[in-house]
């Protein structure tokens, strides 16, 4: 293989892989900001971990993996849930115990030497932790999620495709005006 074919094999990986990100950014800025912030996907949702409540198994800035929940009774202790505060934060503990027939739950962080101070009511349950998690990836969609964010996302990748088919545009029409150049001497 000639070093001019494997440069336009890298040349045309470059442009997909440039494509295929520019894409997935806009896709997940896009349901992000259509969903407000929580994008769902077969009745999962992806959530951002902001404190350390729940390490070392859930560690701060991680992204989880939430079922969303048909019936918010039916937990028990030791079920991870996340749900709704009255101040409408959202928050990921553990069960440590079921009152009034799973109505209300008294829940803790792993991290956190005491209970939580207020009980959960089943309808503030948002949905139970399906033990997925990735970390260090919920401060860039903390960050995605922000308006800044969304447009630096959108914005480098093209930035990047638009300075990368600039090159290729004036690689191309450096060749064609060699390729003119020697069809002159060759023909003088």
């Amino acid at each position: 293989m000639s070093g001019k074919s494997v440069l336009k094999v890298i040349s045309n990986l470059v442009t997909i892989v440039l494509f295929i990100v520019l894409l997935l950014t806009l896709f997940l800025v896009v349901s992000m900001k259509a969903s407000g912030g929580e994008p769902s996907l077969f009745g999962y949702q992806l959530k951002t971990v902001l404190s350390g409540s729940m390490e070392p198994d859930i560690q701060t800035g991680s992204i989880i993996s939430i079922k969303e929940v048909d019936d918010p009774t039916g937990f028990q202790t030791g079920d991870v849930i996340t749900f709704r505060t009255e101040e409408d934060i959202l928050v990921t503990h553990r069960i440590m115990e079921v009152n009034e027939g799973g109505s209300q739950y008294i829940t803790k962080g792993d991290a956190n030497n005491a209970a939580d101070v207020e009980p959960v009511n089943a309808e503030n349950v948002v949905g139970s932790y399906t033990g997925f998690t990735i970390p260090y990836i919920g401060y860039v969609m903390n960050f995605a999620n922000s308006s800044e964010g969304a447009a630096l996302l959108l914005v480098i990748p093209g930035i990047f495709l638009i300075i990368y088919s600039a090159v290729t545009i004036w690689g191309a029409l450096r060749q064609l005006d060699q390729g003119k150049k020697e069809v002159n001497t060759n023909t003088e």
